[in-house]
């Protein structure tokens, strides 16, 4: 399955849209007004299905995900010298990339693949390309995706 990650050009907080591959809207991502980032994730229909949530006062950016309102886990970024590496608390799961973080892979703990996640450098607005191997996990690898790219926004 494969995801299309937008940034709307004209928002004033992050808002995203995601689409399949046949550009069908997938999903939504609108920003909402907080301390740190908080990112509520929409269906297709407008249904909220889930959240990326920016706990504040950490040393180092750590983000929450939420699946409804039930916790699913934290991503949380290491302290490290030239490479990015962020540490995951849920399902086992890693990241393993370049140190621009434009493209990465997300694995579990047996190292299979589970997403593979590309940047499109030559776009207005910030663009990702997510080729997630099985469609169950593809709300948990766009909100991945999501809190690396609102930690990158942060640092910058």
């Amino acid at each position: 399955m494969r995801l299309l990650f937008k940034q709307r050009f004209f928002s004033w907080f992050d808002s995203y849209d995601i689409y399949d591959e046949y550009g069908r809207t997938m999903y939504t991502v609108k920003g909402q007004l907080a301390w740190g980032h908080c990112l509520k994730i929409f269906d297709a229909v407008g249904n909220e299905i889930g959240t990326v949530k920016e706990r504040i006062f950490t040393f180092l950016p750590k983000f929450e995900m939420y699946m409804g309102n039930q916790y699913f886990g934290c991503i949380s970024k290491e302290f490290s010298f030239l490479r990015p590496r962020f540490n995951i608390d849920c399902s086992g799961w890693r990241v393993e990339g370049n140190f621009l973080e434009w493209d990465y892979t997300i694995v579990d703990s047996l190292g299979h693949s589970i997403a593979n996640v590309s940047k499109e450098i030559f776009n207005w607005t910030d663009t990702y390309v997510i080729d997630v191997h099985d469609p169950r996990d593809a709300l948990c690898a766009l909100m991945l995706v999501l809190a690396i790219d609102a930690e990158k926004c942060s640092r910058n």
